[in-house]
């Protein structure tokens, strides 16, 4: 099943108090980006970040759920309606997420 562009929009605006979010659509789903980095995306109309150190201690009970057939575990955000929760956590992650790759 894709995502929901509602779905995203939704989570699209409770990530709206920082600054460069971006999103790219990807066979049906959405890849998210906070400044210039994978921070997880939307599939199944489910928001999942990459199991970063500071999200594993940030959402010590989260669900790990596969994204699609293939893929790394992620965590499931199920705190979306907590827009301060969601800032935190993103701010926290971005020194753990790996710089995006040069392109050649």
């Amino acid at each position: 099943m894709a995502s929901s562009r509602e779905y995203l929009d939704f989570i699209l605006e409770q990530l709206s108090g920082l600054e460069n979010i971006a999103c790219r659509t990807m066979m049906g789903e959405f890849i998210l980006y906070y400044r210039g980095r994978i921070i997880g995306g939307i599939y199944d109309d489910r928001f999942l970040v990459k199991p970063t150190k500071s999200a594993m201690k940030m959402m010590p009970d989260a669900d790990r759920e596969i994204p699609y057939e293939g893929a790394k575990e992620m965590l499931l955000v199920d705190n979306v309606d907590n827009r301060e929760f969601l800032t935190e956590l993103l701010t926290a992650m971005y020194d753990e997420l790996p710089e995006p790759k040069k392109k050649k």
